[in-house]
């Protein structure tokens, strides 16, 4: 998709393909409190380049297990939680998924259908063997909440059910807090075991604890997991790779045992995670001033998304676009499942310089006040004139 809109001369194209924050003026954005975090690295002649053990920056790991599982949380107490640092989302499922097909019982994997498109090749490679649950309801274009209870209820004990944290990514359709509460009751008496994928904590609804809840809901009943945390979205260090895997173990015991098996995943992978931007994470999360300063900086990108949707669907509704667009300001996150088909998505990049995924998934964070009037008109011409 950025290849074809990159050899498009118009001077309207816009590219809704991107999985990446832009600002209003379509720019790339580094966080103010980053900036000022590397500066005072930088300035540090304490600070070396040595390798870091394994598992990486220690302080990182203890506040991002923290971060997602909440400070006071029982497992972190009670030393039942064990947390590496991986290469952001995508190592710390790999690494995950590495660890479960060496060590654990149950080689399948469940992905939500539709999932993120690495998530099947990194199980894959991994050695697990993939199978999908229903996930997304065209007709509705929300969740297929029926299907998805059926799918795991039908999943043999003990296989391995990935969950998208929050902000599910392509669809932006979420279980609500009634039907995670379900779904969590469903895993738990199925002996299923969860592994969360976290790329977007606070970055959906602009509150870390809020996205976190139902994560926290399956660490409050005692029962193991997984979860694959990354900091690329929220705190914008895309290129910085950096992400955490924790283990929700039974016992403080099991919980040393797995960190050393993990070591023994890592080693031979890339032998020890980079310094930087976990360095740079960890200054934050442990800091007030500088986490207060993340926050506020972490709800603007997420109030200014979910201001994009209220104006897309405004957009859409003025002109009449045939179809209910509710869909827009109901799904949360960076993307939206629009529900147009790949012939209106060809139309659209054809006649309009609107370049997307053939699934009509668009990047929200790719659109601003300015450019909204433009795919509104291209909408509707699709809906309206392509076959």
């Amino acid at each position: 998709v950025t290849l074809a809109y990159n050899k498009d001369p118009s001077p309207v194209k816009l590219n809704l393909g991107v999985g990446a924050y832009r600002t209003e003026e379509g720019k790339p954005l580094v966080l103010n409190v980053v900036r000022r975090v590397e500066q005072q690295l930088v300035n540090d002649p304490a600070r070396n380049k040595e390798y870091l053990p394994i598992t990486g920056v220690a302080d990182f790991n203890k506040l991002s297990a923290q971060l997602i599982f909440g400070a006071d949380s029982p497992a972190i107490r009670e030393g039942r939680v064990t947390t590496v640092q991986c290469l952001s989302g995508t190592g710390s499922l790999r690494v995950g998924g590495e660890f479960l097909a060496k060590h654990y019982h149950q080689r399948t994997i469940y992905l939500p259908k539709p999932t993120w498109g690495n998530h099947p090749k990194v199980f894959t490679l991994a050695g697990l063997t993939v199978q999908t649950y229903r996930y997304y309801a065209p007709a509705t274009r929300g969740l297929d909440f029926q299907g998805l209870i059926e799918d795991l209820g039908a999943a043999p004990s003990g296989s391995v059910i990935l969950l998208h944290a929050c902000a599910h990514n392509p669809t932006g359709v979420d279980p609500t807090p009634e039907q995670w509460e379900e779904i969590r009751k469903l895993i738990r008496s199925k002996a299923l075991l969860p592994f969360f994928d976290s790329a977007y904590q606070g970055f959906a609804s602009g509150s870390l604890d809020k996205d976190a809840q139902p994560v926290r809901s399956f660490v409050a009943d005692g029962g193991e997991l997984l979860m694959a945390q990354s900091y690329a979205k929220n705190m914008g260090l895309y290129g910085e790779r950096v992400g955490a895997l924790s283990i929700v173990c039974k016992s403080a015991d099991v919980a040393s045992k797995v960190e050393s098996q993990l070591k023994l995943v890592i080693r031979p992978m890339y032998s020890n995670p980079p310094i930087h931007g976990a360095t740079i994470v960890a200054t934050v999360l442990k800091d007030r001033d500088l986490f207060n300063e993340w926050t506020n900086e972490l709800k603007g990108m997420a109030d200014r998304i979910i201001s994009m949707r209220q104006q897309l669907f405004d957009a859409i509704r003025a002109r009449g676009t045939p179809g209910d667009w509710s869909h827009i300001i109901k799904q949360i996150g960076m993307f939206t499942f629009t529900g147009l088909n790949s012939e209106q998505v060809s139309f659209m990049t054809k006649e309009y310089h609107i370049y997307m995924t053939s699934d009509g998934r668009i990047s929200m964070a790719g659109l601003s006040s300015k450019t909204v009037p433009h795919l509104a008109d291209a909408i509707h011409a699709a809906v309206t004139k392509a076959v």
